[in-house]
């Protein structure tokens, strides 16, 4: 429907690939105003190249092909030219800005998690930490600590469930949804 111009098809390709695109591309280029050009890029020569569509037998690889190759055409024309060049560096040094306050959110969400889980039971904390830091299997534990499997899943689910909380009342709520998928 693509090759015959079909608008609506092409809006659908759009949707599924342009995240996808651009969170591909701004890791190469480091600048988000840049990736998103670039990935109107992409799909600008698609529809301009619609008539060849059947042609392409995957289109996901396709699509970061031609993104990956836009993005080295961006990053040596950066390089030819100081003011690009220049911008570039700036957009980097934020985005690497932002990774360092990331970094900080993060350490308090260790020391948190850490303080949560020394509140727990001692059993419970052992169980979780099995579980969670020394990677035993739910029948690994049950069998070290002669306890059962069933029993060994409550105290994970009840640790989580007391971390979570925990977390939520004593964390930046943006904090809280950044980790919450660690515990």
């Amino acid at each position: 429907m693509l090759a015959a111009g079909n608008e609506k098809a092409f809006k659908v390709l759009f949707d599924a690939y342009r995240n996808r695109l651009f969170h591909y591309v701004y890791g190469l280029v480091k600048s988000e105003q840049a990736a998103e050009e670039l990935v109107m890029d992409v799909f600008m020569k698609i529809w301009m190249g619609r008539d060849l569509v059947n042609r392409i037998d995957n289109m996901d690889a396709f699509l970061f092909r031609v993104a990956h190759n836009k993005s080295i055409d961006f990053l040596r024309a950066a390089n030819r030219n100081p003011r690009l060049k220049e911008l570039l560096w700036e957009e980097i040094a934020a985005a690497s800005s932002a990774r360092a306050d990331n970094l900080l959110v993060e350490k308090e969400y260790v020391q948190e998690v850490r303080k949560a889980i020394d509140m727990l039971s001692p059993q419970r904390k052992k169980v979780y930490q099995m579980s969670r830091e020394q990677e035993f299997t739910h029948d690994q534990i049950a069998e070290k600590l002669a306890i059962s499997k069933a029993t060994v899943n409550n105290h994970i689910v009840e640790a989580q469930r007391f971390i979570r909380n925990y977390l939520a009342k004593n964390l930046d709520l943006a904090a809280v949804i950044l980790f919450i998928g660690r515990i």
